[in-house]
């Protein structure tokens, strides 16, 4: 039989928003505006009911890439992962904007050999031959995943701002390290390097702990990707979207998701 390529209820849970799911990810910075020569700055990144909450499980690190403001790759520091959270250190040694993300990507699969159902979970290029020649019923996502922050030291700089070709970004039109209570900040998301229209952004605040209403706002962008959030009280907010493009022809199913820390001042 010849294999099928499409999208399946099987893999539905994997096409949800972050914020529909159980767990959300998230990255957070101890500070994201610094000020000297130089400074330290701590991260916890973990999966969570509430956002910032280390109730769930510690977020993998392998994808980890922090760029610094000269564009030059940084390393992390005093690196551990616990049962709830995973923790490093990050010194910053030149002035301006850094970026820390975690970012992963690959194909998710399911097929049936000789009548038993598989999965298969692996990289965009091993995709072609990792499925048997024999296997029918094939069903594929290609998933890409980014959290980031960043943080600021000294006078902000936009040099790490840049558009990858792939995946779902963030393009800042303000700064996300000039940030305060009642303005409004602009941003656009951008979708292989094309701007991603009509994509729901969930902004939700941190400090759900210790109160009873979650908070959570929903923005829309509009035709060249561009959504406004007025932030409401100070605080480290927690932003998501997704885009989900089905399958068509020989083109698998894709699922991107996005998700930004920022910090609020007064």
């Amino acid at each position: 039989m010849k294999k099928s390529i499409a999208l399946i209820a099987a893999l539905a849970t994997l096409a949800l928003p972050m914020s529909a799911q159980a767990h959300r990810a998230w990255l957070a910075p101890t500070s994201t505006v610094l000020s000297g020569a130089d400074a330290w700055v701590g991260f916890d990144a973990g999966m969570s009911n509430g956002v910032f909450i280390p109730d769930h499980a510690a977020m993998n690190l392998a994808g980890l890439v922090i760029t610094a403001p000269d564009g030059s790759t940084a390393q992390p520091e005093n690196m551990v992962r616990a049962r709830y959270r995973s923790s490093f250190d990050l010194h910053l040694t030149q002035p301006g904007t850094w970026k820390v993300a975690n970012v992963s990507s690959g194909i998710n699969a399911t097929y049936r050999e000789n009548g038993e159902e598989k999965r298969w979970r692996g990289q965009a290029a091993e995709f072609p031959g990792a499925i048997p020649a024999g296997a029918t019923d094939v069903v594929a996502t290609r998933t890409s995943n980014r959290v980031e922050t960043f943080v600021t030291l000294g006078a902000p700089t936009d040099t790490v701002f840049t558009n990858p070709a792939s995946g779902l970004v963030l393009i800042p039109v303000t700064h996300p390290n000039d940030l305060a209570a009642g303005e409004a900040a602009t941003f656009k998301l951008s979708m292989d390097g094309v701007a991603a229209s009509g994509v729901e952004v969930t902004v939700a605040r941190g400090g759900t702990r210790y109160r009873d209403n979650p908070e959570e706002m929903t923005v829309t962008t509009g035709a060249d990707g561009a959504f406004t959030v007025t932030w409401p009280e100070p605080g480290m907010y927690w932003l998501n979207a997704t885009v989900r493009t089905p399958a068509q022809g020989e083109t698998i199913a894709a699922n991107a998701q996005y998700v930004a820390v920022m910090e609020v001042l007064p």
